[in-house]
């Protein structure tokens, strides 16, 4: 069985946001929501998960990881919004 790893982006209300990635999307997001490590995520209070991409290859997921958080502001809203316009919190559903 393949390990699964999850490039995600997490938001705040003001929409600043965070790009990482991990091996337990569920358990990140708990983190993140409940800032239990500290950080810049839980410096702006960042918990919302906006967005995520799964992939069995974690070089590929350390290297899109690296590739959205070299993308401007705009890129990343747009990236976003064209599978979560309404900014939900993808943890909660």
């Amino acid at each position: 069985m393949s390990k699964s790893y999850f490039v995600y982006i997490v938001a705040n209300h003001s929409r600043r946001l965070y790009a990482g990635i991990t091996s337990n999307l569920t358990r990140r997001a708990f983190e993140h929501r409940n800032k239990t490590k500290p950080g810049f995520a839980s410096r702006y209070d960042i918990g919302r998960l906006v967005y995520f991409e799964e992939t069995n290859d974690v070089e590929a997921a350390i290297a899109r990881e690296k590739h959205i958080k070299g993308w401007k502001r705009e890129r990343k809203i747009a990236l976003i919004e064209s599978v979560n316009p309404g900014w939900a919190d993808l943890s909660r559903g």
